[in-house]
């Protein structure tokens, strides 16, 4: 059975204070949800500071296409929570090799989630109670525009504990992001790559590095670096 959709405003118990904290002023009076409403980020949820966003632009470097496919493959191996708009054609294909795992899943489109149609691949996830939709849009944005997305984005990384930009062109709206990211004093991460120089000039840092360097607790048990 698919959850019906709830509506969590700033007074409710279950409103995130990430996005308080982040957004400030542009934190959203109400968020809408579909789905295990436990896996909300908060002081209750189980995710041990480890939920990471994916974002990948719809343009990037071949060599990253099959970085980003493996990325997504040891986050499912490693039941690791991910968190994004899954819009973009190499994020689709890594929502769909996700949702073959046992992890959570926030899936927030840039858009309305009221009379959105609920893709029968979903419906597995759902009945897990390991997938929560969630968007910050009321029921008039029932279109993905560019400024929608901008601010799906922004809500998207004030939830997450970490990351992952796979890629930026110069003088992008993503590396701007990225620079927004980092003064937020968010983990940002990225593939090592000559084609992510710029990202990196602005303090991203490499994904390789951080599973090397940090024990990632899973399950209520400590795992070294998933490299």
């Amino acid at each position: 059975m698919i959850p019906p959709i709830q509506r969590i405003t700033q007074i409710d118990p279950n409103y995130p204070k990430k996005l308080k904290d982040f957004l400030k002023t542009e934190a959203p009076e109400t968020i809408w949800a579909r789905g295990n409403i436990d896996l909300l980020p908060g002081i209750d949820t189980a995710f041990n500071g480890n939920l990471w966003a994916l974002f990948c632009s719809k343009k990037c470097p071949g060599e990253l296409i099959l970085k980003t496919h493996d990325l997504a493959q040891r986050f499912k191996e490693r039941g690791i929570p991910t968190i994004g708009g899954y819009h973009s054609p190499i994020e689709q294909e890594c929502l769909r090799v996700l949702l073959r795992g046992v992890q959570p899943i926030l899936l927030c489109p840039a858009r309305s989630i009221e009379n959105m149609r609920l893709k029968s691949v979903w419906k597995d996830a759902f009945a897990k109670e390991r997938l929560l939709i969630l968007s910050p849009f009321e029921s008039r944005h029932n279109r993905q525009t560019a400024a929608l997305a901008n601010r799906r984005n922004a809500f998207v990384a004030a939830l997450a504990d970490k990351i992952c930009i796979v890629h930026a062109a110069e003088d992008s709206k993503t590396l701007e992001f990225a620079q927004m990211m980092v003064s937020w004093g968010k983990p940002v991460f990225t593939f090592d790559t000559p084609a992510n120089r710029d990202l990196f000039e602005f303090g991203v840092q490499s994904v390789h590095r951080a599973w090397v360097d940090t024990r990632i607790r899973l399950n209520d048990r400590s795992i070294g670096g998933i490299i």
